[in-house]
């Protein structure tokens, strides 16, 4: 519970970050699986502190196309997580997160007008990594920050991202049959600590900090890719 708190304090604030805090220490206690279930029911059930804000200010024709390619991966990335070694993903994703760090921080920008189709690699990689860790935000986050978008079109885009994939995801697993009752109750109690700083982190959001909240990112965005290491549990 103090953990899924600390997440929605950043995810109110900045537009993301529940899964790169919370599935690390969540993995300590549940399988892949059920950590993928937890964090997409508890965003569900949390919804109405952040969306009707972002509904307001995101774009939701770019973040439909988005979420439509994730559709289709998502499926993918579950599939791949159910048979893959846990260390092996971990590692992965590691080195996927850490070298857009790393591009990001050297300086690396696009400019200009994203054309729409350029959005269909993005959202299926967000899906597929996202079916096979549950970290859905980190290629659609690093896209829209190493971009010219400012900070509050980049949290209300992603909110609304983010809450997509949980329907996505929660959607797929009840196919697998992999929720139960003890997940569904699990997720309603940290659902009531994530809602309500959630709601304390939105509203010490204020766009004029744009370089303060980019920054943030980028130390969560590390934060994420060193605790994930499995060389902790060695």
């Amino acid at each position: 519970m103090l953990v899924i708190g600390i997440a929605g304090l950043v995810r109110g604030f900045s537009g993301f970050g529940t899964a790169l805090i919370f599935v690390p220490v969540a993995g300590i206690f549940l399988s892949p699986e059920e950590v993928i279930a937890v964090i997409a029911l508890t965003g569900i059930a949390s919804m109405a502190a952040l969306l009707p804000r972002a509904m307001r200010e995101g774009d939701k024709a770019e973040v439909g196309l988005l979420s439509l390619a994730a559709l289709v991966t998502v499926p993918m990335g579950i599939w791949v997580m159910t048979r893959t070694d846990s260390e092996v993903i971990r590692w992965i994703v590691a080195l996927v997160a850490g070298g857009a760090l790393l591009a990001l921080l050297a300086g690396w920008r696009h400019s200009g007008q994203v054309r729409r189709l350029a959005l269909f690699p993005i959202g299926a990689a967000a899906g597929f990594i996202g079916g096979m860790t549950g970290l859905t935000g980190p290629m659609v986050i690093l896209f829209y920050l190493s971009g010219r978008a400012v900070a509050q079109s980049v949290r209300a885009n992603t909110i609304l991202f983010l809450a997509a994939l949980d329907v996505v995801l929660v959607a797929n697993l009840l196919i697998r049959g992999a929720i139960d009752v003890r997940l569904i109750l699990l997720s309603g109690i940290l659902a009531i600590p994530y809602f309500i700083t959630s709601l304390i982190g939105q509203s010490k959001f204020d766009p004029k900090y744009e370089r303060l909240y980019r920054n943030i990112a980028y130390a969560v965005i590390a934060l994420a890719v060193v605790s994930g290491l499995p060389v902790w549990e060695r």
